[in-house]
């Protein structure tokens, strides 16, 4: 067997379609087809039931899976120990984002990596934010910048550079548009949110829930910026962080009885402690959290 069959073998299964997997790792959906047939003729196993609509891992496949990514996380390893012993640092890293992710210190630290250390190779990723934890802790991904409210997944350690809380944003002259409002007076008034598996959605509906309110969201959104173009458009009452509100002309108003915060994290495996990967997760703390 090689090393590439159990690549694509565990990326058939952490996306979910032959289709997708292909799409991730840029080879063809009929390449990944043949090289997992083969792995399943060398073990003389069937690892996936490919029968239904849906891939499933067959008994076999349940209990190859793990020992494959087992095998696909030491093989990596050995790789950055290695090119610790060399001139440069080298190594390929899986760099996942929050959907719609725009912040310009994390992009110009992204930038300034291939520009001092063209032997890495990057590949970026968005997704939503519990999806970018599954990534991290099944080794598909070595580190992501996630939104997240409360804890993030056991396995995982995260540095924070950013903990605020939520705020509403209104149109100046809006019913709404006070000094200060709670979750109660949102009320009656379309709720514009991110979408499940954010940490502001998260912390919206955390906030709420601790004082017995529904956590309402009548239209939700991958990108902050959506929402602040609807709200200026009288779609609803924007509940994003309080940093969202720079550039806009619309009016932050605190939510006093708030009591989640949100919070921008960046994530790593514990223990994680590659040569490149290191490297980019300082450039990004650094550029993240300025002194």
């Amino acid at each position: 067997m090689e090393k590439h069959q159990l690549r694509y073998f565990a990326a058939i299964m952490d996306e979910g379609t032959f289709t997708a997997a292909a799409q991730r790792l840029h080879v063809s959906q009929s390449g990944i087809s043949t090289q997992v047939a083969k792995l399943e003729a060398e073990l003389g196993q069937q690892l996936l039931d490919r029968s239904g609509r849906q891939i499933r891992l067959t008994p076999a496949g349940e209990a190859v899976l793990p020992l494959a990514k087992n095998a696909l996380a030491t093989l990596e390893a050995i790789q950055h120990t290695a090119a610790e012993f060399g001139n440069a640092v080298r190594g390929r890293i899986r760099l996942g984002m929050i959907m719609g992710c725009s912040i310009p210190p994390f992009l110009d630290a992204v930038a300034d990596l291939g520009r001092t250390h063209p032997g890495i190779e990057l590949s970026l990723h968005e997704d939503h934010s519990d999806e970018l934890q599954t990534r991290v802790l099944s080794s598909s991904l070595d580190l992501a910048l996630i939104g997240y409210a409360g804890d993030v997944a056991p396995g995982l350690e995260v540095s924070v550079v950013l903990d605020e809380p939520i705020t509403t944003l209104v149109p100046v002259g809006h019913p709404l548009d006070r000094a200060e409002l709670r979750l109660a007076d949102l009320r009656g008034h379309k709720i514009l949110c991110l979408s499940p598996g954010t940490g502001i959605r998260s912390a919206y509906e955390d906030s709420c829930r601790r004082i017995g309110l529904d956590p309402r969201v009548d239209i939700d959104a991958s990108s902050p910026a959506t929402l602040l173009h609807l709200a200026e458009r009288g779609a609803g009452v924007a509940v994003l962080s309080s940093s969202s509100t720079q550039g806009t002309g619309l009016r932050s108003i605190p939510l006093a009885d708030a009591a989640t915060h949100a919070r921008l994290g960046l994530i790593a495996r514990r223990g994680q402690h590659f040569p490149a990967v290191q490297l980019l997760r300082t450039k990004l703390l650094a550029a993240l959290r300025p002194e």
